[in-house]
C-alpha cells in the first residue's frame, strides 16, 4: 500500500488499543511514531508494519509520567523531518489502592500521564495541524467520565478531565479542518488490567457482552473522528449504559455548550 503522506503519533503503542490503532492506520497507509517505554516491544510492531503495509514507522522509547518527555518527543519528530498529522493519546496508567495509601509520587505520575502529556502533546501539535488546514485528535477517555462517579482514586476524575477538553479543543478546532474526539471505552481486553492486578476480579465480575477487543474499539474511534463526532462510546451495551447514566444527552450538551459559552471571545 502507498503511504497517504501523513504521520500518526500514538502513545501508548506497545500493546492493548495502542497497538490495535498502529495497526489500523498502518493499514490505511498512515506512516507512524510509535511512543511507549518498552523499546523492544516498538521495535518489533514498527518492523511488523513496515513489512506488511509498506509505511514508515519511527519509535520513540519515552515515559510519559517524566514531565519532559512530551517536548522531547514533539523535538524528535522534529529532528527526523515528521508533521504529526494524527494524534493518539492513549498512554494510561492506574492504580487499585486506597488514596491515602499510595505515595503521592505515584499519583502525580497518572496526572503527568494522562492529563499533563495529553495536554501538553495536543498543544505542541496543533500549531502545525492548524496550518496546515488537518488534523485528528483522539484522546483516550473512558466509559467511566460519563458515569457516576465512583470509589475509582483519580481515574474517573482524570477521564473526565480528558472528556471535556476534548470536546472544548474540537470547538476551537473545527473550523480549521482539526477533529478532536474522546474515545470512551468500557472494558477492553488489554494489558491495563494486567498492570492494575485487576483482570481476573473484572473477568470473573463481569459478563463477556461488557467486554470489547481493541481492535472493534479502534474501528469506531477512528471512525467518529473522520466524521467529526466530538464523543465516541463504543459498543452497543456501553451507549446504553451511557445514555440511561446522562440527563442530557451528550450531542445537546456539546450544542449547548458550544453556543452559550460565556467565555467565548
Amino acid at each position: 500500500m502507498s503511504s497517504t503522506g501523513r504521520t500518526a503519533l500514538i502513545t501508548g503503542a506497545s500493546a492493548g488499543i495502542g497497538a490495535a490503532f498502529a495497526r489500523h492506520l498502518a493499514a490505511e497507509g498512515h506512516n507512524l511514531v510509535l511512543v511507549a517505554r518498552r523499546e523492544d516491544r516498538l521495535t518489533a510492531l514498527a518492523a511488523e508494519l513496515t513489512t506488511r503495509y509498506g509505511v514508515h514507522c519511527d519509535v520513540v522509547a519515552a515515559d510519559l509520567a517524566d514531565p519532559r518527555a512530551p517536548r522531547s518527543i514533539i523535538e524528535r519528530t522534529h529532528a527526523l523531518g515528521v508533521d504529526i498529522d494524527i494524534l493518539v493519546n492513549n498512554a494510561g496508567m492506574s492504580g487499585n489502592s486506597a488514596f491515602a495509601d499510595v505515595p503521592f509520587e505515584t499519583l502525580a505520575a497518572e496526572i503527568q500521564v494522562m492529563v499533563t502529556a495529553v495536554t501538553e502533546l495536543a498543544h505542541l501539535t496543533v500549531p502545525g495541524m492548524k496550518q496546515r488546514g488537518y488534523g485528528r485528535i483522539i484522546n483516550l477517555s473512558s466509559l467511566a467520565a460519563l458515569l457516576p462517579p465512583a470509589a475509582s482514586l483519580l481515574y474517573t476524575g482524570i477521564k473526565s478531565y480528558v472528556l471535556n477538553v476534548s470536546q472544548a479543543l474540537d470547538m476551537e478546532l473545527r473550523p480549521h479542518g482539526v477533529h478532536v474526539t474522546a474515545l470512551c471505552p468500557g472494558f477492553t481486553h488489554s494489558e491495563f488490567h494486567d498492570v492494575m492486578g485487576t483482570r481476573d476480579a473484572a473477568t470473573s465480575k463481569l459478563p463477556s457482552l461488557l467486554w470489547q477487543n481493541p481492535e472493534d474499539v479502534v474501528r469506531e474511534g477512528w471512525r467518529a473522528v473522520e466524521n467529526g463526532t466530538p464523543v465516541c462510546v463504543p459498543g452497543m451495551v456501553n451507549k446504553i449504559t451511557a445514555v440511561a447514566s446522562k440527563p442530557i444527552p451528550t450531542r445537546i450538551g456539546y450544542y449547548l455548550g458550544r453556543t452559550f459559552n460565556p467565555f467565548k471571545h
